[in-house]
């Protein structure tokens, strides 16, 4: 066992809701009333555990992920680790403040400007006035509404809401810092700035809980992750071997490489295509090996026949150039049906989420066969690796170790040439 100081210790921690059949009364009247209409109605519901039996021990200065499907216990146990509700039964020792980005405006009164609400959650989280001050203009310049300081949040919309949130829980130094999904309500840039700070938090040695159902994000943050499932921890360790079992979790027991097949075709087209990633469920850990296949259908080949394919982003950029239009190569030549591997011996691709794009052309005429987008998504986690090993970066369109291709057609021998960086 670890020998490093505890910021969080949980034993045996379980919450149990009720679901009743009826609404609750909240006034005498309304009890009343119940009496009345229904004497000897029982008021038990149906028992709902959503968390269950949860043990788990996070040294200070860690920035640990919590994953899982929707209703897997996530929110119940931040709101556990926040203070907002008590577990049923076990144990919960934190040791510092807590601060906690839960949904939008948590913490927040929406009649007060935002100037009186970031001092109002600075005196929650226990620190003093000119404790807040001092940290005040770096809190504006991060949440970019210093021509709103003077507004009503209740007038904010939520993307000013969560940046302002976000800002006051990280800029007021509590040690544990909790944040939920509510990131997702953020634009891009937001969101990488978020984690950067985040990043910067746990490297001062303050300790990060990070819910989100990006596996980029939860990779790029944390070094450990605990999966839930069904109100149980059914995993904590490594982040990559979590966010594989997750993904298992989500498409079943077995390794499914990302795909697409296509039906009812006719002519010169692309029957279908994988992509092939380092871990289970389409997850590929940056620097590892990447393969990408395509079957393709040649009833009618040309001798300026081409194949190429793209890796784009989530915001529609090409990121990778890959093609196959070897003089040699047999489809230009014979008919019949081809599977076409490109080999990428170290992807070293951003975080992020992908996608394939596919076009079969000839080159002399510029007829287009086959053209296809958002092909076999996967996405690509930066788990164990140093930043300043990025090799691309969103936007790059440069390869820069070559890739092979490897052409079969059925009953023949394998053609294989390389892609020039």
């Amino acid at each position: 066992m670890s020998s490093e100081p505890l910021a969080i210790e949980a034993q045996g921690l379980g919450k149990r809701y009720v679901i009743s059949t009826r609404a609750a009364a909240t006034t005498l009247a309304e009890r009343l009333g119940q009496l009345v209409r229904a004497p000897f109605a029982a008021s038990a519901g149906e028992e709902l555990w959503a968390l269950r039996d949860v043990d788990f021990r996070i040294p200070a200065g860690s920035a640990v992920g919590v994953i899982g499907r929707n209703g897997a216990g996530k929110s119940t146990l931040l709101k556990i680790l926040s203070r907002i509700t008590p577990p049923t039964r076990g144990e919960l020792r934190l040791r510092g403040r807590v601060g906690s980005l839960l949904e939008v405006g948590t913490g927040f009164h929406p009649e007060l400007t935002g100037r009186e609400n970031i001092f109002l959650n600075g005196a929650i989280l226990g620190m003093k006035r000119r404790e807040i001050a001092a940290r005040f203009d770096a809190i504006v310049a991060f949440a970019e509404v210093d021509r709103f300081l003077e507004t009503p949040v209740k007038r904010y919309s939520s993307g000013m809401y969560v940046r302002l949130a976000f800002a006051v829980a990280a800029h007021l130094e509590p040690e544990i810092l909790v944040v939920d999904e509510v990131l997702a309500v953020g634009d891009a840039e937001f969101q990488r700035k978020c984690l950067g700070k985040m990043g910067e938090v746990a490297g001062g040695g303050r300790t990060v809980i990070f819910v989100s159902h990006s596996m980029a994000a939860v990779s790029a943050l944390t070094q450990r992750v605990l999966l839930l499932d069904g109100g149980c921890c059914r995993f904590d360790g490594p982040t990559a071997e979590g966010i594989a079992r997750y993904r298992a979790l989500q498409g079943g027991a077995e390794a499914v490489p990302a795909q697409y097949v296509a039906e009812g075709r006719r002519g010169n087209h692309v029957r279908s295509a994988r992509v092939h990633t380092s871990d289970a469920g389409g997850v590929h850990r940056h620097g590892q090996p990447l393969r990408v296949e395509f079957d393709l259908e040649v009833p009618e080949p040309t001798s300026s026949l081409c194949f190429s394919c793209k890796l784009v982003d989530a915001e529609d950029r090409n990121i990778v150039h890959l093609w196959c239009f070897a003089p040699e190569a047999r489809f230009r030549r014979e008919a019949g049906r081809y599977t076409l591997r490109f080999d990428l011996p170290r992807a070293r691709l951003f975080q992020g989420a992908y996608t394939l794009r596919a076009f079969l052309s000839d080159r002399r005429t510029n007829a287009m066969f086959d053209e296809l987008h958002g092909l076999c998504p996967f996405e690509v986690t930066m788990d164990g690796t140093h930043r300043d090993d990025y090799a691309w970066s969103a936007g790059d369109c440069t390869y820069l170790e070559s890739a092979q291709w490897e052409l079969q057609r059925e009953g023949a021998e394998a053609q294989r040439g390389t892609v020039a960086p």
